[in-house]
């Protein structure tokens, strides 16, 4: 059968009021008596009233400028699929009068962040979206949007002590804590794991050191502190040659190491590695559905991938702002997407570009 369209009018003949009570009552402004306000609210629900917001931004001509503070994808691929799901949300979004404009910085380059976040201060945007990768250079950021009521939402990295509208991503924690059960899963004991942060500033990343705690606190946790020993150590790309040097001697000072965690989307380089030298005794774990992931997942030399949905971080993380402020709807201040975990098994699943 087909719905209904329930209007505003026809919630005030059934209340015996009139069309400016509902709207007063609809938006929670004005004087409204209460035994009115409840009445009104009882008819709403069974009615099953539903705002038509295309309507009512056609009739207002109001129009919302969103701007996206993104890293460039052309310095790291994977924040090409952030990018596709801003450009989903802002395809979906449009007809209610909302613009995306994205600054993009360099992410390895903080400088860059710090002249991209004063360039979409200035233009005062009704709604931010933003990737905090640089910790401490956007603490200052955050106190400056928050005074001109700049509603932002953050998405990949989750900082604690401040207030957006909304944190989209994985809970950094929990995902480290699931890296170390799926590797600890068929590994002899004792042995030893490495947890691996790849071209990344790590005192100024706060989800990469969450993630490492959450991987080290599985084992204390579970009481195998005794059976496998975890270390943590970090490398660059710009060391060039020495890249593979220092794997080699990480290697060779752990004669026991069978795992290792990489704690963001750089596997591959580490798969590179084990493929190159012909090492299949070590475990390994790493992040995204990037290309360079996924060649060496199908090859075997990488055996898990998390999945962070970065594509629904970017689709979501546009579509808080836009409930917040177009629909008024209520937001919760933490939005956790699932922790998928990906093999050659399942990977076609998740491989369709909407997702």
């Amino acid at each position: 059968m087909k719905k209904k369209i329930v209007r505003i009018k026809d919630i005030a003949e059934r209340a015996e009021t009139s069309k400016g009570t509902v709207d007063r009552v609809l938006h929670n402004r004005g004087r409204v008596a209460e035994d009115v306000r409840e009445r009104v609210l009882k008819i709403i629900k069974e009615m099953n009233y539903e705002p038509n917001f295309l309507a009512q931004s056609l009739k207002t001509q109001r129009t919302y400028s969103f701007i996206a503070l993104v890293p460039d994808p052309k310095t790291d691929p994977y924040w090409e699929s952030p990018e596709h799901g801003i450009a989903k949300a802002e395809k979906d979004l449009r007809q209610y009068g909302i613009s995306i404009t994205r600054f993009i910085f360099d992410p390895h380059d903080v400088d860059s962040f710090i002249e991209k976040a004063k360039d979409a201060t200035r233009e005062h945007p009704d709604g931010l979206l933003i990737a905090p990768l640089f910790y401490k250079e956007v603490l200052p950021f955050f106190k400056e949007w928050e005074a001109l009521k700049i509603p932002y939402v953050l998405f990949n990295t989750q900082i604690s002590n401040v207030n957006p509208l909304c944190y989209i991503g994985q809970d950094s924690y929990q995902s480290g804590f699931l890296a170390a059960k799926i590797l600890s899963f068929g590994l002899p004991d004792p042995c030893s794991m490495l947890v691996l942060h790849i071209d990344e500033d790590l005192p100024n990343s706060a989800h990469l050191i969450t993630k490492e705690e959450g991987f080290k606190d599985y084992f204390i946790r579970k009481n195998l502190t005794d059976k496998y020993k975890v270390l943590e150590a970090e490398l660059n790309f710009s060391e060039g040659d020495s890249f593979d040097h220092n794997l080699d001697q990480l290697l060779a000072g752990e004669k026991q190491l069978r795992a290792i965690y990489v704690t963001n989307s750089k596997a591959f380089a580490i798969a590179q590695y084990l493929e190159k030298n012909k090492l299949s005794h070590i475990k390994l774990v790493g992040y995204d559905l990037i290309p360079q992931n996924l060649h060496y997942l199908n090859l075997g030399f990488v055996d898990f991938l998390i999945n962070q949905n970065p594509l629904g971080q970017g689709y979501w993380g546009i579509y808080q702002l836009a409930n917040h402020l177009v629909f008024k709807k209520e937001i919760p201040p933490i939005k956790f997407l699932p922790l998928d975990i990906i093999t050659q098994e399942n990977l076609e699943y998740y491989l369709d570009p909407e997702q």
